[in-house]
C-alpha cells in the first residue's frame, strides 16, 4: 500500500509512499521496546539536553519545514513558521521543567513515609492528524519523552513527507543525546493500527482526530486496557454579550474562524450574539471575514489557504447547502472556488437553527455559523447545546461577568475576549465528544506515567 501527498493548492501529486510490512512494524517495535529500557534510567537533567536540541533543530530546518508543511497541506506561510517555533518552545517548556513536574511528592495530609512517583510507562503510540503536521507530533512527544517514554508516530497519510521530516529532526537532535529509536514514525493503514495497540510493547495511546476515529482507537485501547488520551474534534462557541466590544469581538472571531484557513478543532465555529447587538456585530464581523485574502499559500499577502484534502471541500460544502436548504441564510461565500487547488470561500451563515448541519456538526473549513439568541442565559444553553466541548470564547467589557459565564459552559478550556489556543503551560483538551484527558502543562505531563505509592 501507497500513502500519496498532494499539494491541495495545486491538486498535483508531490510523492508516494510505501506503507510498512509486517516485517518492518515488529522491527521499528522491538526497537522501541529496547530504547526504552534504555531511556527511562536517564536523567531529567540528559533528557532536557536532547529537547533543547530538538528545538535547536527545529529552528535550524525551519525554512525547508515550513515549505513542506505548505506544500502537503495548504498553510499559508506565516502560519507554518509560528507552528515551527512554538513546537520548539514546547520542547524548551519541558526541558526546563519536566523535571520538577515530575518530582516525587508526599500528598497533603499522607504518612510522612509515603511519597509518590511519577515513573515512564513505555512505548507511547501517537495517532496524529495532518492540520498541524509538527505541532501535534510534537506537543504529544516533548512530554512523554521528558517523563521517559519512547514514542511511535502514526501520522496523517497526506503528511507523510512531514512525518518523515520530523523523525529526521529527532533523529539528528539524538545523535549522542539520547537513544536512535525513542522516536520513530510508522507508516500504517488503518487496518493495521489495532493490532498494534494491541502489541505488549505499546504501553498507551495518544490521538487527535476526529470523533469518529477516536471511538474507534479508544475502544481497540479499552479492549487491551491501554491509557488513552483523545483530543477529538470540536465546535467552539464565542459567545458575544451585549456589553462587548464589539470591534475586539469581530477582529478575534474572524481571525480565529480562519486560522489555518478554518482547518483546527479548535477554531471558532459557532457566533452566539445576544440580539441587541447582532446587528453591528453581524456587520463588523462580515467585512473582516470579506477582507481576509484567499490564493496561493506560498504568498505571503495570503490569509486563507486551501482545504487540505478534496474530500474535505466537498464535505464541507455539502454541510453548508444542507443548511442553506433548512433555512439559514447565506450572507456570503457558499462555494467551492474555481481553479485548480482545494480552495473554499469564506462563508458567513446566519439564522443558523438546531437540525441543520451548521448547528449541530463540525464545519472544518472557513465557515462561520451565527447562532442569535435573547440574552446570556440562552447564549450559555445554546454554547452548551452541542456534542462537543473542546473550547469557547466569551466578550464582555465585564470581567466578573464574562468569568461567571465561562464557569457555566461545558469545555475544557475557555478564554475572556481572545481567541482559545493552546499553551504549552496550559492543559488542553476537551469533554463529551470532544474527548478526555490533557496535553500539555504538568497535568498532560503526568498522562503517561505510572503513579506509583511508596511507603516506607
Amino acid at each position: 500500500m501507497r500513502f500519496v501527498s498532494i499539494n491541495p493548492a495545486t491538486g498535483r501529486r508531490l510523492r508516494a509512499y510505501r506503507t510498512h510490512t509486517a516485517a518492518e512494524t515488529e522491527k521499528i517495535l522491538r526497537r522501541a521496546d529496547a530504547a526504552f529500557r534504555d531511556w527511562r534510567e536517564w536523567s531529567f537533567e540528559e533528557r532536557g539536553g536532547y529537547l533543547r536540541s530538538v528545538a535547536r533543530v527545529l529552528r535550524r530546518r525551519a525554512p525547508a519545514l515550513v515549505r513542506l508543511i505548505t506544500a502537503e497541506m495548504g498553510k499559508p506561510l506565516a502560519q507554518a513558521r509560528a507552528e515551527i517555533e512554538k513546537s520548539a518552545l514546547t520542547c524548551e517548556y519541558y526541558a526546563s521543567h519536566g523535571g520538577r513536574l515530575l518530582a516525587p511528592e508526599r500528598p497533603a495530609g499522607a504518612p510522612k513515609n509515603a511519597r509518590v512517583l511519577f515513573q515512564p510507562l513505555g512505548t507511547l503510540l501517537a495517532i496524529m492528524p495532518w492540520n498541524f503536521p509538527v505541532w501535534q507530533a510534537v506537543r504529544a512527544a516533548a512530554p512523554a519523552l521528558m517523563a521517559g517514554n519512547t514514542f511511535l508516530l502514526k501520522h496523517a497519510p497526506n503528511v507523510t513527507g512531514c512525518a518523515h521530516a520530523v523523525a529526521a529532526v529527532f533523529a539528528e537532535a539524538a545523535r549522542r543525546r539520547a537513544p536512535a529509536a525513542v522516536f520513530q514514525i510508522a507508516l500504517l493503514p488503518n487496518e493495521a493500527i489495532a493490532a498494534v495497540i494491541a502489541d505488549p510493547r505499546i504501553h498507551a495511546v495518544t490521538l487527535t482526530g476526529s470523533t469518529g476515529a477516536g471511538k474507534k482507537v479508544a475502544a481497540a485501547a479499552g479492549s487491551a486496557i491501554k491509557k488513552g488520551v483523545f483530543e477529538l474534534g470540536g465546535s467552539d462557541a464565542y459567545l458575544i454579550l451585549e456589553d462587548a466590544d464589539l470591534d475586539l469581538a469581530a477582529e478575534v472571531c474572524a481571525a480565529s474562524r480562519l486560522i489555518n484557513s478554518g482547518q483546527s478543532c479548535v477554531c471558532a465555529k459557532r457566533f452566539i450574539v445576544v440580539a441587541s447587538v447582532r446587528r453591528d456585530f453581524e456587520r463588523k464581523f462580515a467585512a473582516r471575514l470579506a477582507a481576509r485574502r484567499v490564493g496561493d499559500p506560498l504568498d505571503p499577502k495570503t490569509d486563507v489557504g486551501p482545504l487540505a484534502r478534496r474530500d474535505l471541500r466537498d464535505k464541507l460544502e455539502a454541510q453548508v447547502r444542507a443548511s442553506v436548504r433548512a433555512g439559514a441564510r447565506l450572507v456570503f461565500g457558499g462555494r467551492a472556488l474555481p481553479g485548480r487547488g482545494f480552495f473554499y470561500a469564506p462563508t458567513l451563515l446566519t439564522g443558523v437553527k438546531p437540525g441543520m448541519p451548521a448547528y449541530d456538526e463540525e464545519l472544518f473549513g472557513p465557515v462561520a455559523s451565527l447562532i442569535s439568541v435573547p440574552n446570556e442565559a440562552a447564549a450559555i444553553r445554546v454554547a452548551n447545546d452541542s456534542v462537543y466541548g473542546l473550547g469557547a470564547a466569551v466578550f464582555s467589557r465585564s470581567l466578573r461577568r464574562a468569568r461567571a459565564v465561562a464557569a457555566r459552559i461545558e469545555a475544557g478550556a475557555v478564554f475572556i475576549n481572545d481567541f482559545v489556543r493552546s499553551d504549552p503551560t496550559l492543559p488542553f483538551g476537551g469533554t463529551k465528544q470532544s474527548g478526555y484527558g490533557r496535553e500539555l502543562g504538568s497535568f498532560g505531563i503526568r498522562e503517561f506515567v505510572n503513579v506509583k505509592t511508596v511507603l516506607g
